[in-house]
């Protein structure tokens, strides 16, 4: 029988209190080697339900989140690749000010952790180049997202993972440091508090 495990979770997130596309929480589910026909993604308000499974690596992924906020599932979009999942999760409310954390709960997920190479500080949001989500599809595509027609028909196979930008770059989930488990980012607004301000490549290069 093949091991059912927590796949891991990659999270970033840009606000605005103004323009909606600017306004969205960046997801990617790492689960290699899964196709699209072998996973389902159920994207609700509150929350998402994702199931699949690797014939190759003899693996089934089970992940349920509950997040922090409300997200609108018809604005959001995904990008399957043969390495994981990405999901760009518009957040329902416009709100200038970041989501304190992803989850609902406040207790520490060890499967989740912080996209360093995607994220940026609130107040530096507006200095950086805007991610590049061309490869992405509307939610129409995913297998289980029954009852969302209205979705973008975006068809989730056949992706190159190589024309993927600063994919190959992400973090390799090998890390043991808690705070790179830990979905709560004001520990480390707290940290720039008492050790002044840093550049953002310092402080990646502490986590």
């Amino acid at each position: 029988m093949a091991a059912t495990v927590t796949p891991e979770v990659l999270w970033a997130q840009r606000s605005s209190k103004d323009d909606a596309e600017k306004n969205f929480i960046y997801l990617t589910i790492s689960v290699p080697d899964v196709p699209a026909s072998n996973l389902k993604l159920d994207l609700k308000p509150t929350g998402l339900t994702f199931s699949g499974h690797s014939d190759t690596l003899k693996r089934s992924y089970s992940l349920e989140l509950e997040f922090y906020a409300e997200i609108d599932p018809a604005a959001s979009k995904v990008n399957h690749t043969a390495r994981d999942v990405e999901i760009k999760l518009r957040k329902k409310e416009l709100s200038e000010a970041y989501w304190p954390r992803l989850l609902k709960g406040t207790q520490r997920s060890h499967f989740l952790k912080t996209d360093f190479d995607k994220w940026v500080d609130e107040d530096e949001q507006h200095e950086v180049a805007e991610e590049d989500f061309s490869n992405f599809g509307g939610m129409g595509g995913m297998p289980g997202m029954g009852g969302m027609g209205g979705m973008g028909g975006g068809d989730l196979g056949g992706i190159d993972f190589s024309k993927l930008g600063g994919g190959a770059g992400m973090p390799t989930g090998d890390e043991e440091d808690d705070e790179d488990s830990d979905d709560d980012m004001p520990a480390l607004e707290g940290e720039e508090e008492e050790a002044g301000e840093k550049p953002a490549g310092e402080k990646k290069a502490e986590a």
